[in-house]
C-alpha cells in the first residue's frame, strides 16, 4: 500500500516536504509516500488560501490519485476542520483506505467518525494568534519524521541508525554510502569504492558483497531472498 499526506497551506507543503524526502534518504519508490497539496504545486510557493475551503476539491484529488483500500490518506490540518482534508478524507473513508489525520486542538465528534486514527498534540496557543505554521507546523513535522522513519524502518530501508538504501545521486550521497559501506563491513574506502560500482551504486548490496565475500548477482539474490532487509541476509 501507499501513504497519502493531504494538507492545506503549510500543512500541504510539510507532507509534501516530508513525501519528497523518502526516495533520496530511503531509496523508496516515489509513489509510495506522496504529498497532495490543496492547489497544486503552485501552492507550495504561493498562498493558494481559497482552495482548502473546497470539500468536493479534497474528495477529488484522492479519486484521481487511485487510492485503494491497501492504502492510507493522512489529513494534515492543524484546526482539525479544513475542509479540503474532510473532503479527501471521508471519500477514502468511503473507498476503505485507512485513514488518520494529525491535528493541534482537540479533536470534535465527527473528526473522529472519519479518521481511524487521530493525532492530537495539544501545542497550545501560538505566539502569533492563530498563526499555525509556528508550533503546530513544528510539531506536525516532527509526527511526519516519525511516521515514514519507523515505516522506512520497517520496509528494511534501515541498519541500525545508517540509511542503507540511500539513493547515489550526488557527490554528497554518494560519499555517505560510501561512509555506511565502511561503518558496517570494516573495509577501506578504496575497497568500498569499487565494490560499491561493481554493485551498480547499491549500497545493501555492497555490504553483503563485502562481508560474505560474494559476486553482485549472488549478493543480490541473497537479498532478495530475505524480502531486502540486510541484517537476515548478513546473518544467513
Amino acid at each position: 500500500g501507499r501513504l497519502f499526506y493531504v494538507g492545506a497551506g503549510t500543512s500541504g507543503r510539510l507532507g509534501v516536504l516530508d513525501a519528497s524526502e523518502c526516495p533520496p534518504t530511503f531509496g523508496s519508490d516515489p509513489d509510495m509516500v506522496q504529498g497532495i497539496i490543496a492547489g497544486g504545486d503552485i501552492a507550495l510557493r504561493n498562498s493558494v488560501e481559497a482552495e482548502e475551503d473546497q470539500t468536493e476539491t479534497g474528495a477529488q484529488v484522492i479519486r484521481e490519485h487511485d487510492v485503494t483500500d491497501l492504502d492510507i490518506v493522512i489529513g494534515i490540518a492543524s484546526s482539525g476542520r479544513t475542509p479540503y482534508v474532510l473532503g479527501g478524507l471521508i471519500e477514502a473513508k468511503k473507498i476503505g483506505a485507512q485513514t488518520a489525520i494529525i491535528c493541534c486542538t482537540p479533536p470534535n465528534d465527527s473528526v473522529q467518525e472519519i479518521a481511524d486514527y487521530v493525532i492530537a498534540p495539544i501545542v497550545g496557543p501560538e505566539i502569533i494568534a492563530g498563526s499555525t505554521r509556528l508550533k503546530s507546523g513544528t510539531a506536525t513535522k516532527l509526527i511526519l519524521n516519525m511516521l515514514t522513519t519507523v515505516s522506512m524502518i520497517q520496509q528494511g530501508k534501515v541498519y541500525g541508525n545508517l540509511m542503507v538504501d540511500v539513493k547515489a545521486s550526488n557527490r554528497k550521497m554518494t560519499d555517505r554510502a560510501l561512509r555506511i559501506i565502511m561503518d558496517v563491513t570494516g573495509c577501506n574506502r578504496a575497497t568500498a569504492k569499487q565494490k560499491f560500482m561493481e554493485a551498480d551504486s547499491r549500497a545493501k548490496v555492497t555490504i553483503i558483497m563485502i562481508a560474505k565475500k560474494l559476486g553482485k548477482e549472488d549478493a543480490v539474490q541473497l537479498l532478495d531472498d530475505h524480502n531486502g532487509f540486510l541484517r537476515p541476509a548478513l546473518h544467513h
